[in-house]
């Protein structure tokens, strides 16, 4: 597992490094812990997360763009300033409409994000 953000308490944008995990989809970690973890997620229009769950409740925040979010059976359109609640083993996915970022947090962390 990485060591350089779980052991600090403040995490600096500079120091967070970008990985790209799926094509237009950059991923950065920031702050974690055991029980909570911050990511952000820069999508460039166009971009999919592809349909998926996990153990993990996900909340997400626009911080700026335009999406098409599918959680469930719902799917909505959401903009800078929206929030979605995804529970734990719930299916959900997106499509970047507008270039945009996302601030998601999830409970507990995802050690899948940080394994080396």
């Amino acid at each position: 597992m990485s060591k350089g953000h779980k052991e600090g308490q403040f995490i600096f944008a500079k120091d967070a490094k970008g990985q790209e995990v799926a094509p237009g989809v950059v991923r950065k970690v920031l702050a974690y812990c055991k029980e909570a973890m911050c990511v952000v997620h820069e999508f460039e229009e166009g971009a999919v997360g592809e349909l998926h769950s996990h153990p993990q409740t996900q909340i997400t925040y626009v911080l700026k763009g335009r999406f098409m979010f599918r959680i469930g059976f719902n799917e909505k359109e959401v903009a800078a300033g929206d929030s979605m609640c995804k529970q734990n083993e719930v299916k959900h996915g997106v499509k970047c409409l507008e270039k945009g970022v996302l601030l998601d947090f999830f409970n507990p962390m995802r050690e899948d994000f940080v394994k080396v």
